[in-house]
């Protein structure tokens, strides 16, 4: 069964790889290929998978520091395939991750020992 939590965090990775589309083609002069695009897309979308799965937490602070490290974990994947060239890719990665984090404490459900 799909959590609530794991939902909006997907969906919150979904959008945010939608972003990130958006801002490699600006960045690249709209000259990146569709699998390029397609590969940032999926890994913000794992990234939402990852945090998703990542249990439930009272503490903002604590998740959202959780958020930056799996965010930083999941888009060094992408770093290195892109030959470490893409370092806004990586650092953004880090703020996504938080978003993600947020999305999922803010609208995922109730967190263990809050009212």
């Amino acid at each position: 069964m799909i959590s609530k939590r794991l939902l909006v965090c997907l969906v919150a990775g979904a959008l945010l790889g939608v972003v990130c589309i958006i801002g490699a083609q600006v960045r690249s002069g709209f000259e990146k290929e569709a699998v390029y695009l397609f590969a940032f897309w999926y890994n913000r979308l794992i990234m939402g998978l990852a945090i998703g799965l990542a249990p439930a937490s009272p503490d903002l602070g604590k998740v959202l520091v959780r958020g930056a490290v799996v965010g930083i974990l999941v888009s060094f994947a992408f770093f290195v395939s892109t030959g470490l060239e893409d370092i806004i890719g990586l650092l953004v990665g880090i703020v996504y991750g938080m978003i993600i984090e947020y999305a999922g404490y803010k609208f995922g459900g109730k967190q263990p020992g809050r009212a």
